[in-house]
């Protein structure tokens, strides 16, 4: 694409082809054999081990092979190859298609108060074994949390819990 030999420069050359004239200087640079021999490595391990992350895979790398290495240098070797750690994260963003959308109904509404509007959240939380799952009821006006409730599965009770009676978690007066 880049001719270096024509007569146009190749800052005019970049400009008509609309690339980046960083890209049209830049030489790739090989990856050195020590990379290539940590990569089969990390591959090996990968193999043997699908749910490590570079982590894991640094530790293993010193104990078995005696590589010091460092985890980031493990991530982004990772990257490279395309390799990541298989291990099971929550799902909770997908809707259901029977499931009815409702329209949003505060698009044009000017919140000037408190108690005027309230929102509800629900955070995964990942721990050592599973997710807790955290509901807040915020009140939009002054950003102050109403309620909040913590639970280990994702059944609607308390979430219910956290809607019925936020007046008492705070102190507000219910209106």
């Amino acid at each position: 694409m880049i001719d270096r030999d024509h007569e146009l420069p190749i800052k005019r050359q970049t400009e008509l082809l609309d690339i980046g004239r960083g890209s049209a200087y830049y030489h790739p640079v090989p990856i050195s054999e020590t990379d290539l021999e940590l990569m089969r490595r990390i591959d090996e391990l990968h193999l043997e081990w699908p749910f490590a992350g570079s982590r894991m895979l640094r530790d293993l790398l010193r104990k078995n092979h005696g590589i010091e290495v460092g985890r980031r240098h493990v991530r982004t070797l990772m990257r490279l190859m395309g390799v990541e750690a298989i291990y099971r994260k929550p799902n909770t963003s997908k809707k259901h298609p029977q499931h009815a959308v409702y329209p949003y109904l505060l698009r044009n509404l000017s919140i000037e108060r408190a108690n005027q509007v309230w929102a509800l959240d629900i955070t995964c939380i990942p721990m050592a074994r599973g997710f807790v799952y955290l509901v807040a009821v915020l009140d939009w006006a002054s950003r102050r949390v109403l309620a909040h409730r913590v639970s280990i599965t994702m059944e609607a009770d308390f979430c219910v819990e956290a809607c019925a009676r936020p007046s008492l978690d705070t102190g507000c007066p219910r209106s």
